[in-house]
């Protein structure tokens, strides 16, 4: 699991609370599956909505630019955004996110190896709406500030916990990975850091290219394309 701080500044953060306001909401059952059906109650922007495509593009565009995200995440493919709201008791009741979803265009399909949940409420602004993950070190509870980004891999069981007050708005989104298997992607992230902390220093030249060697080679053995 990984937090990305600030991903959306202040008032990029408005610009999309305030376009929100007048998009196509509909109840969020519409996209659930069999199992969610009995667990999900939140509302999501309609997928036909085209404010709502066009603000979603947008925010898919700044997480293929973002360093941090790209590293961790190796992208291959990031499912379109989806933007959704709890209040009222809204809620997602524990479950983990469907490993193959239908592409954007609804004419092939698409791996889910990493799910992301950007944050667009101040977190002061509601009660309750943690988004509570199985980390496979024990349950970890998230609730970040409003331009914040958490990315977990999609394997892992995860809810929304009931919003008592006010209002939660967020936006989800699935990405499949240049490389499918967690371990593996963390391996090369953790190495990816450590070759970019190298690169600062002039005295450590030979390490960090033979490390870059090394990351490279393995991203050549793991990668599917």
């Amino acid at each position: 699991m990984l937090i990305i701080s600030d991903l959306l500044n202040a008032s990029e953060v408005a610009a999309y609370r305030e376009a929100l306001t007048r998009a196509q909401w509909q109840d969020g059952l519409a996209t659930a599956g069999s199992v969610s059906q009995s667990v999900k109650q939140n509302e999501q922007v309609a997928s036909q909505c085209e404010l709502g495509q066009a603000l979603a593009d947008k925010l898919r565009q700044r997480l293929s630019q973002h360093p941090l995200f790209i590293s961790a995440a190796l992208p291959q493919s990031i499912l379109r955004p989806r933007f959704n709201r709890y209040r009222n008791n809204g809620h997602y009741g524990l479950h983990i996110d469907s490993a193959i979803m239908a592409s954007d265009d609804g004419k092939g399909l698409f791996r889910s190896d990493l799910s992301a949940t950007l944050f667009l409420s101040d977190p002061d602004s509601y009660s309750g709406g943690e988004l509570s993950i199985d980390t496979g070190f024990g349950v970890q509870e998230v609730k970040l500030p409003a331009g914040s980004l958490v990315l977990y891999a999609t394997s892992r069981w995860h809810q929304v916990e009931p919003v008592t007050a006010g209002e939660r708005v967020a936006a989800i989104c699935w990405i499949q990975s240049l490389v499918a298997a967690d371990t593996q992607r963390e391996l090369l992230f953790d190495l990816d850091q450590s070759i970019q902390r190298l690169q600062q220093l002039a005295e450590a030249r030979a390490e960090h290219r033979q490390l870059t060697g090394v990351y490279n080679n393995l991203l050549r053995q793991w990668a599917i394309t």
